[in-house]
């Protein structure tokens, strides 16, 4: 059964198999997101990908495009092919072939273990019907979700399906989209790396949902209250008029306002606890509103290092113990309940609290870490601090949070942060490079990050005040970050982009694709290409020379395939970091006495 939801415009549908009518182990499939083992996640993604799709159906509506945010949802492309095939009466390859241009697939994996795997014996049961269903065998299902169609041993892939379902696939950074032509560049083999067909759009974060109430007024102030309902060209230039004293009245309410939130949640964290009324009266006025406030909240994760900051104690001591220009930390997150590395480290920072007992004004772990939790510290800290190894974090978000409410970012170069970072904007860790799991790199870094908050971060807060107290170096980074950053990492700009790049070129391929001779056209052509290709050669190259042109020319042997079928270009690699260049050859005569 189905529920509906509306969040605005927006209608939301959600799946539910807990129905008196199912079957009692059919009724907890969609009880829990991280329960069972590999037989209950293939049976949420079947819920979800078809039940999902036939919902649509039943509803009445028919998508142009259908978005599939990672590879979860990718059995919504055997869904689609199916009703195609039931609405136009055509096999399973021109059905595929005709949808598969409407659909879209977004991965957000850095990393080729966090792609979805199913054993081939489990995939062959929960497939056995597709030869009545899509009149293939069952072999041929299989080989949509594997590198290697013909090894009936490897696992079933769900986003090698959904790259084979997909016309269009896009990572969620540059960054990442690089590394996803990396990751996919198998099912692509002798490809250069670059001419994976894999683009990026750029993550954002819906600014009105994160803003504080005096964010939004600063905002509305300088930029109107209209600035989120154009094209965003205006609001770097508006903001850019905003006064020091306006910025800086609104961060030091909302320091005031997440202490007093951190506050009230660790007094009842304690009272929960049954601690001492000596250490519930002391939380009544730990953090200081006038100090240095940084913050960092995420699931705690090896990959993510939150405990960085941990590698050197006594060093972390001393700089949040400093008298003259103190700092304090307000820490949240939670780990994968299978995760014990992950625990490990949420109980590494409880002994740091413990283990330092003048730091319990200091610092603060908020646990049960939520959406509300991530409002309150997005919304005031001063500093955000971010800590993945690159390229592990295909993007982040929390980052953008603090944008529009004037806080910082000290990030590693990874993900969002790899193409937003700038001196004028913040701060960044790392040299731009992979280092994989070095740990003595791990421990170059944490040394790095201790070095930015002794050396720039702390004394840009607390020095060039003005006769007000403001200080002036530290705004000025504030104006830059909110005025150039936030447009440009909002979900207006990142919605503009997919509607731009991705939606209305793939409704195009779709509608070109909506006549039947045109796809019955497509796979002749993929059906020959595939029975020709590995007879396909070229003869001896040719080049001639002279002053400042290169003459290629190549004799192509195409064993019976239509010359039009094919193109041939030459690619030359780019030098110091610049692009590749593509030059589509031009096809002479035919070549006498060859087929």
């Amino acid at each position: 059964r189905a529920w509906q939801a509306q969040v605005g415009r927006v209608t939301l549908y959600l799946l539910d198999s807990n129905d008196p009518l199912n079957a009692p182990a059919d009724r907890g499939i969609t009880a829990e997101l991280y329960g069972g083992g590999p037989e209950t996640r293939l049976q949420q993604e079947i819920c979800l990908g078809v039940g999902g799709w036939m919902l649509l159906r039943r509803l009445g509506i028919q998508p142009d495009i259908c978005h599939l945010n990672e590879g979860h949802a990718a059995f919504a492309i055997l869904a689609r092919a199916y009703s195609h095939m039931r609405d136009h009466g055509t096999d399973f390859p021109c059905a595929l072939t005709a949808t598969r241009a409407g659909n879209i697939f977004t991965t957000h994996t850095p990393v080729s273990a966090g792609f979805d795997r199913f054993p081939p014996e489990l995939m062959t049961r929960y497939v056995a019907g597709a030869s009545e269903a899509f009149g293939i065998d069952i072999e041929t299902v299989l080989a949509l979700g594997r590198e290697h169609p013909e090894d009936r041993r490897e696992p079933f892939n769900m986003a090698w399906l959904a790259i084979h379902g997909s016309l269009t696939v896009n990572g969620v950074s540059r960054l990442h989209g690089a590394v996803s032509r990396r990751l996919f560049q198998p099912l692509f083999p002798r490809w250069p790396e670059d001419e994976v067909p894999v683009t990026h759009v750029t993550n954002g974060v819906h600014m009105p949902s994160w803003d504080s109430a005096e964010a939004d007024a600063l905002w509305t102030t300088y930029c109107g209250k209209s600035r989120w309902l154009g094209d965003l060209k205006d609001i770097e230039t508006d903001f850019r008029q905003a006064a020091d004293a306006d910025i800086w009245h609104l961060r030091s309410v909302a320091r005031q306002e997440v202490i007093q939130f951190a506050r009230q949640r660790l007094q009842q964290q304690l009272a929960a606890t049954y601690a001492p009324e000596r250490e519930c009266e002391q939380a009544k006025t730990a953090l200081d509103p006038n100090t240095l406030t940084i913050g960092f909240a995420r699931r705690f994760a090896a990959y993510k290092r939150p405990n960085m900051l941990l590698s050197d104690p006594d060093r972390l001591y001393r700089l949040l113990n400093n008298p003259h220009y103190p700092v304090q930390l307000l820490i949240a997150g939670k780990a994968h309940p299978q995760d014990g590395a992950g625990k490990a480290m949420i109980q590494q920072w409880t002994q740091f609290i413990h283990q330092y007992p003048d730091l319990a004004g200091r610092v603060v772990f908020i646990t049960d870490y939520d959406m509300l939790v991530a409002e309150h510290l997005v919304q005031g800290v001063d500093l955000w601090i971010n800590t993945p190894r690159r390229p592990w974090e295909a993007s982040g978000t929390s980052g953008m949070k603090v944008l529009v409410n004037g806080g910082l970012n000290l990030s590693e170069l990874d993900g969002w942060w790899a193409e937003a970072y700038c001196p004028e904007v913040g701060w960044a860790l790392g040299d731009g490079q992979e280092h994989d799991t070095d740990l003595a790199w791990d421990q170059q870094e944490a040394q790095q990050l201790y070095r930015l908050l002794e050396d720039e971060v702390v004394p840009l807060f607390y020095h060039q005040r003005d006769a007000n107290g403001c200080p002036c170096g530290w705004v000025d980074k504030i104006r830059e970050s909110m005025g150039r950053l936030t447009p440009q990492f909002s979900t207006n700009r990142m919605l503009q982009e997919y509607v731009s790049t991705l939606y209305v070129p793939a409704a195009r391929l779709l509608a070109a694709r909506s006549d039947r001779d045109t796809v019955e056209g497509i796979c002749r052509w993929q059906h020959e290409i595939h029975q020709h290709w590995q007879s396909v050669h070229f003869g001896e190259l040719n080049v001639q020379s002279d002053t400042d042109t290169h003459h290629f020319q190549v004799p192509v042997y195409l064993d019976d395939l239509n010359p039009d079928a094919v193109a041939v270009q030459l690619f030359a690699n780019g030098e110091g970091g610049q692009c590749p260049t593509l030059y589509t050859m031009t096809r002479g005569e035919a070549l006498s006495g060859a087929i």
